[in-house]
């Protein structure tokens, strides 16, 4: 909304501060600034608001605004004045205003510190957490107008404000003082109102999921007269999921008679069905869906699945007919999956919905799915179903121009129904949130993720969110830390999700490999090997082996204490004539289920070779073998945290289903397996029961590197649950060696009044002078333009020395032979020096440097950088150009932990380099350790410090040196996990 001509011109219309947010109940509302276009809006606001409100807000009977309080409303000068207001359709539902004030409450205006605040929220919209959102929104407009501090007179049975404030997480104090309560909130935000509001925020968007994936009622709006069409198809598979609410069939074009199509009741729009619509699944031309929208909107339909294509996917114009859709619903509080979505699937016998294009729904089960593509969510789907496997939901996004994977992790997250969660994603519209929720999520349930596009830089067509510059690699490590378990393909998705929703969490790496082919095993060997797990020597059980044997087999490998997982490998049994004899795979997998149900909770695979009917057999018999006890896992804890896998709450289909074609992928398995409940921790905190190892569902695998693969990754989960449980800190012992006051001035000098938005480069000085501040020694570096300044260079410093190009060419390059090591003596020294400009160029082209000489060890690299998507991002790796050819980087996000630092060292592949290799002293990773979590506070503390990188870092056997330092300064960039809660707007 643009500002008016009677508004200060020195004050604009400050559109940043518009954002839309989602309400406690899932509904979307839009915040933005009062102009003084509002009075009309104003005065019907106040019509609507019940007497009892409106005493609350003025203490005194106020029945109606006069024109003096409509235009006082109304006129800010958004510094020392400012209201906002909540909108729904267009219309005022709340309204806040803040006015500065001075020590003794009377109008003021900067420097001082102190606004009076007051709400106003329609009676019919009280408890939907519009006044919680209010406050987030002003309290971050007051922190960026100078304002410290809030006060608020509020009449002590004004129950609702009072709780409000008091649950925002600010410091408070509060009074007694004629007749009311006066409270003040310090506006600094306190890591319990970044609790609060996260846990509003989870709690807000789980709801609108809800909303959307079990609606009572749902109209289809484009479906054809004629069979076939997107609306009819949609519109068949409702019906034939038994879908348990109300259906209507929507078609402006429907003759006035026709009452009824497919059976459900037709009609021409959407307020002609006189009942509450829930969701609008909507398949019309992308120029009619507005109108659709509007129909939708003014008739209090709350969600949408807009499968309609034309919109981002198509350009420019589709891009900005995208965003109009997305303004357009959430103007009437609806939030929309798509444009250019699949659909939406809920097996939930409650629900069962299938508003989508897949003509059948999948069985119902403990895998929650979503895809950001059609065609992979259709492959996905099919391939699930084909195996077997169930599913809680499933999502086909499309260009997810409003709902994203981040809304469906908060929903996730506390579902009941949902063990573990796949997601195959084309981009990350807001990767810190995302790392933020799914560390969150994969604490409780795991996470499982396929990233496509990767190496395009460059989002698909249709996602218009922005672009992430960090490597692919940097994204991986990531995930990792956040607990995701990354894959590279959706067969690898399909293999990992089907182990981790039938099995429980290994204890760790150790492999027991029986079976009755020995090659077999030993290509199983072979392959847990080269996965990093510990595979103790195949137990070859012979071709002779019967179903019996691979039971008893099983049972005491699984009773065996040495091992924490099983692969059972399996060929045809051929008979005397030399055929493979039939109908071994169904009695086959009956053993296995057998034995796994009464033995201790291990997570068991099997690999299998043209093993007729073993895969189909375990995949559907769930309900013919009970165990006769069941497989308790222990409690869990930091060392071993209780895995979480699904008990299937609905009733097993008890007859075999048809063989399927020769399976490419894993095949689920069924068995009724029993466990004691897991409790976890809410988002509220509270212990949320849900069900122990599950109805044992035993994961089957065309080959021996699919089904390791699975089971490594199910490992490397396991140990980052049981690290999660008892995270690491950031030591406080730092805080004595850093002047983090002292830097923020640095820097502000440094960067100067109205510095550029690109930032600049500190020289050598003064990155040293920064870095000191924070406990970081940079060894000086003396700049030598002639031999004779070398000379002297090298008296001052001390012999011996090293003489070092610093020419951006030759930098860190010793193999272009532009460093001399160890110059003992001025003789030495000059001849290098004479050497270097003989062979590279002349010393206005090299920029030597003398440096004094640091203790041997192993050479090292540092670096920290922000990306204005993902945040600041902590990198380690060896100095020298193999490290560099082969990528051997690790990374993890700031601020890091004592731990991070640790495992950060760790996780390169030349980490052994640092711990004594071949022979060699180990070096003193305590150091280095140290120096990462100092770099890491640095940038963490400082978000102008952009770009550090210290190299080479030299870690002898005691200490380390810090050699070369390049430091960069820029505006810091905008963070968008901070502030009050909004939806993103793209």
């Amino acid at each position: 909304m643009e500002p008016t001509p009677e508004q200060s011109p020195h004050h604009a219309y400050p559109d940043h501060w518009e954002a839309d947010v989602v309400l406690r109940d899932g509904g979307t509302a839009r915040i933005r600034p009062i102009t003084t276009d509002d009075a009309e809006r104003l005065v019907s606001f106040y019509e609507q608001v019940s007497d009892e409100s409106k005493y609350y807000r003025f203490f005194a009977p106020y029945p109606r605004l006069s024109a003096r309080d409509v235009h006082r409303f109304t006129h800010h000068d958004y510094v020392d004045r400012v209201g906002l207001a909540v909108t729904i359709g267009g219309e005022f539902i709340a309204t806040v205003r803040f006015d500065r004030i001075d020590a003794r409450g009377r109008p003021a205006s900067a420097p001082s510190d102190e606004a009076e605040v007051a709400f106003l929220v329609q009676d019919a919209h009280q408890g939907r957490g519009v006044a919680s959102a209010l406050l987030e929104h002003i309290a971050a407009v007051a922190r960026e107008r100078g304002i410290r501090r809030f006060a608020a007179e509020v009449l002590p049975a004004n129950n609702k404000m009072i709780k409000v404030f008091r649950d925002a997480g600010f410091t408070q104090q509060r009074s007694f003082e004629d007749g009311s309560v006066h409270l003040t909130l310090d506006l600094e935000p306190t890591a319990e109102s970044l609790a609060v509001q996260r846990a509003r925020e989870q709690r807000a968007e789980a709801r609108s999921v809800q909303r959307l994936l079990a609606p009572g009622s749902v109209a289809v709006i484009g479906v054809g007269r004629e069979p076939g069409g997107v609306g009819r198809t949609v519109l068949r598979n409702l019906l034939g999921s038994g879908f348990t609410g109300r259906t209507y069939a929507v078609n402006t074009s429907f003759a006035a008679g026709l009452d009824t199509v497919d059976g459900v009741p037709a009609h021409r729009s959407v307020g002609g069905i006189g009942e509450q619509v829930d969701l609008a699944v909507v398949a019309v031309p992308a120029d009619r869906v507005p109108e659709a929208v509007a129909d939708c909107g003014e008739h209090g339909v709350q969600g949408l699945v807009v499968l309609s294509a034309g919109y981002a996917e198509r350009g420019a114009g589709g891009r900005e007919r995208q965003r109009e859709l997305v303004r357009q619903a959430r103007s009437y509080g609806m939030r929309i999956i798509g444009p250019n979505a699949f659909g939406i699937i809920n097996t939930s016998d409650t629900v069962r919905l299938n508003a989508s294009l897949a003509p059948e729904s999948p069985k119902a089960g403990r895998i929650g799915l979503f895809t950001q593509s059609g065609a992979i969510g259709i492959a996905v789907l099919s391939g699930l179903h084909r195996r077997g496997a169930g599913l809680s939901a499933f999502i086909s996004a499309g260009n997810r121009a409003d709902v994203s994977g981040n809304d469906f992790l908060q929903y996730w997250y506390e579902d009941e129904n949902t063990d573990v969660a796949l997601l195959y994603l084309e981009s990350l519209g807001n990767p810190r949130k995302f790392t933020r929720l799914a560390r969150r999520t994969a604490a409780v349930k795991p996470v499982v993720v396929v990233k496509g596009a990767r190496h395009s830089g460059s989002n698909p067509q249709g996602h218009a969110v922005p672009v992430s510059r960090i490597p692919d690699t940097t994204v991986s490590a990531l995930m990792r830390q956040a607990g995701v378990i990354r894959v590279d393909t959706v067969t690898e998705m399909a293999d990992v999700g089907l182990l981790l929703a039938g099995q429980p969490l290994p204890d760790g790496p150790r492999v027991a490999i029986l079976g009755n082919s020995e090659s077999l095993g030993l290509l199983t060997y072979d392959a847990c090997l080269a996965e990093g797990l510990r595979p103790r020597p195949p137990r070859d059980l012979t071709t002779a082996a019967g179903p019996q044997d691979f039971r008893r087999a099983l049972a005491e490998a699984l009773a065996d204490g040495t091992c924490d997982a099983v692969i059972v490998t399996a060929i045809p049994w051929v008979g005397e004539n030399g055929e493979a004899e039939t109908g071994e795979g169904e009695v086959l997998a009956e053993a296995l289920r057998e034995a796994a149900a009464t033995g201790p909770a291990k997570p068991v695979a099997v690999v299998h070779v043209e093993m007729g009917g073993l895969a189909q057999a375990l995949a559907v018999a769930t309900s013919t073998a009970g165990p006769s006890t069941p497989r308790q896992a222990g409690p869990p804890t930091a060392q071993q945290p209780q895995p979480l896998p699904p008990s299937d709450t609905h009733a097993p289909d008890p007859q075999p289903q048809p063989a399927s074609p020769p399976l490419s992928d894993a095949s689920a398995t069924g068995g009724p397996r029993t466990g004691a409940p897991a409790r976890v921790e809410g988002a509220k905190g509270a212990s949320v029961d849900r069900p122990g190892p599950s109805a044992g569902r035993i994961p089957a695998y065309p080959a021996a590197e699919r089904a390791v693969r699975a089971l490594a990754e199910a490992v490397k989960y396991a140990q980052w649950r049981r690290q999660a449980a008892a995270p690491g800190k950031v030591p406080e012992f730092l805080d004595d060696t850093i002047d983090e006051h002292g830097t923020a001035r640095l820097i502000e000098t440094l960067l100067g009044p109205g510095p550029d938005p690109r930032g600049r480069p500190l020289t050598h000085d003064e990155a040293r002078e920064l870095l000191a501040r924070y406990g970081i020694t940079v060894r000086p570096a003396l700049t030598a333009p002639d031999p004779e300044a070398a000379v002297a260079a090298a008296a001052k410093l001390g012999y011996p020395v090293a003489l070092k190009t610093t020419a951006p060419h030759l930098r860190h390059r010793a193999d272009l032979g532009g460093v001399r090591l160890d110059l003992a003596g001025e003789n030495a020294l000059r001849r290098a020096y004479d050497e270097l400009t003989d062979l590279l160029g002349t010393p206005a082209e090299l920029r030597p440097v003398v440096q004094a000489m640091a203790p041997r060890g192993v050479d090292t690299v540092v670096r920290a950088s922000i990306d204005a998507a993902a945040g600041a991002v902590l990198s380690f790796g060896l100095a020298g150009a193999p490290s560099e050819l082969l990528g051997d980087t690790a990374h993890r996000l700031v601020p890091a932990t004592d731990r991070d630092a640790a495992e950060l060292i760790r996780s390169i592949k030349a980490a052994p380099v640092l711990f004594g290799w071949r022979g060699s002293a180990p070096a003193d990773t305590e150091a280095l350790e140290e120096l990462l979590l100092r770099v890491s506070r640095l940038v963490d503390d400082h978000p102008e410090v952009v770009s550090v990188t210290l190299e080479p870092v030299v870690v002898a056997t005691q200490g380390l040196s810090v050699l070369g330092a390049s430091v960069r300064l820029a505006p810091p960039p905008a963070r968008s996990d901070l502030g009050p809660r909004r939806l993103p707007s793209y």
